[in-house]
């Protein structure tokens, strides 16, 4: 198989902003179905030290040239236009994996001195973040998403491919010891793995840890997805049922992609403990979907499952005044596409894959 990191249409072809015909004056990132965008992902890499069989091939990803990835200063520009400007109140750095990028503390000390009231999350396969945690924390970070699919080492090391569970295992605990709260845990749901979600939700309770199940979308680089042989929400709520009691509560944030559920008889912090499942294939959220992404080199992708982007790089690096990148960038999520269409028959998966996207 012939890798890349995907060739979708970027818009950068001239100096004319895209047509926003029809879109109100205002200063949000609105689209055409009625959403607004206050959630911005971005990735700061396409590198990572494992390679989930969800996400990447085995060989890992085409290497991104130093020149064409952001750099901190330019990162944290984005930030402060999106906060400022666009009205985004949560941002989240994503990869790869973000602890590959040795500058990773000055993107998130950067990005803290102009994001504002937002906070500043960041996802993680946790493996080295025992080294990192304090000085990532002291430069602003404010939450922790870690992936972690499995507490059986040998499943981890057949899901990876690396045997490195023990090194998860120390980044969530100086996480805890560095205070990080909320600690959320991120599970993809896989079939190789759900005879132990169960034991991963013990552990997650066990140590005052949220966890959340995601369904496996079509984005893996290997492109050996298929809807027949995924895991889906329903048949993970019987397997967690034969040990745990589960209870559905009122979901409060409509774009909050996860459903949550109440275990009875736990908690932690003294609040009743939740378990969540992102549905993302079968139980759409599409319609309350209040992401904007930014890439690793700079372009905006207004959905994840839509290959057009607009490359806000070469504005930056071409000496663009603030408020017409951000007028780029409102013209970007203007043209987002209603839905992921999954459900359709001529469904198409995206040219690019999770890690070359930013999680």
């Amino acid at each position: 198989m012939s890798l890349s990191l995907g060739f979708p249409t970027i818009r950068r072809d001239s100096a004319a902003i895209p047509s926003t015909i029809g879109r109100p004056d205002a200063p949000g990132l609105i689209d055409r179905h009625g959403r607004t965008a206050r959630d911005l992902r971005i990735s700061v890499t396409e590198k990572c030290s494992l390679r989930c069989t969800y996400c990447m091939p085995e060989a890992g990803l085409p290497a991104i040239a130093r020149r064409d990835l952001l750099d901190p200063t330019e990162i944290a520009r984005l930030v402060g236009i999106a906060v400022r400007d666009l009205g985004v109140r949560d941002i989240r750095f994503t990869g790869g994996e973000p602890l590959m990028r040795s500058d990773l503390s000055e993107i998130i000390s950067l990005s803290s001195a102009v994001a504002g009231g937002a906070s500043l999350s960041m996802t993680t396969n946790g493996i080295g973040l025992n080294k990192r945690v304090d000085e990532l924390v002291a430069a602003g970070l404010t939450r922790l998403n870690i992936s972690l699919d499995t507490v059986d080492r040998d499943h981890f090391a057949r899901l990876t491919r690396r045997d490195r569970l023990p090194s998860v295992f120390a980044g969530i605990e100086a996480a805890k010891k560095a205070g990080v709260a909320p600690l959320k845990i991120n599970a993809v749901l896989m079939r190789d793995t759900l005879g132990g979600a169960a034991d991963l939700l013990e552990w997650s309770l066990a140590n005052g840890a949220k966890l959340r199940f995601i369904e496996q979308m079509p984005l893996d680089a290997d492109e050996a997805w298929a809807r027949d042989n995924m895991v889906d929400a329903a048949e993970l709520l019987d397997v967690l049922s034969t040990r745990f009691t589960l209870t559905q509560p009122h979901r409060d944030d409509p774009s909050d992609p996860a459903e949550e559920w109440l275990v009875d008889g736990h908690s932690y912090d003294g609040r009743p403990a939740t378990v969540g499942i992102i549905a993302s294939v079968t139980r759409s959220f599409c319609a309350a979907c209040d992401r904007t992404r930014v890439t690793a080199e700079g372009t905006v992708r207004s959905c994840l499952f839509g290959d057009d982007e607009t490359d806000l790089r070469a504005l930056l690096r071409e000496g663009t005044p603030d408020a017409t990148i951000a007028e780029w960038w409102r013209a970007a999520m203007w043209g987002k596409q209603k839905g992921h269409g999954m459900e359709r028959a001529d469904f198409q998966r995206p040219l690019r894959s999770m890690g070359a996207i930013g999680g």
